[in-house]
């Protein structure tokens, strides 16, 4: 079966702002299947436009600051 965005359910989503840009934690369910965490991250350019990039490695202020978020995604998912 072929994915269909229209199936893509976002539960639950908060954004923690960082100095270059933001990461998002986020909470998801495909056609009402079990509850799976996402996290992204967005950069700034040079023009400040927000661009995706891959989450990668994280800095102690970015754990810090996603974790309230991660814990929220949690109770959500339950």
């Amino acid at each position: 079966m072929p994915y269909d965005s229209s199936l893509d359910k976002q539960i639950f989503s908060r954004t923690y702002d960082t100095d270059g840009g933001r990461i998002t934690v986020s909470v998801w369910s495909y056609n009402n299947g079990p509850k799976k965490l996402q996290m992204t991250r967005e950069n700034m350019d040079s023009a400040g436009n927000l661009r995706f990039t891959k989450l990668g490695r994280v800095s102690k202020a970015e754990i810090e600051g996603m974790l309230p978020l991660i814990t929220q995604a949690i109770q959500e998912m339950k």
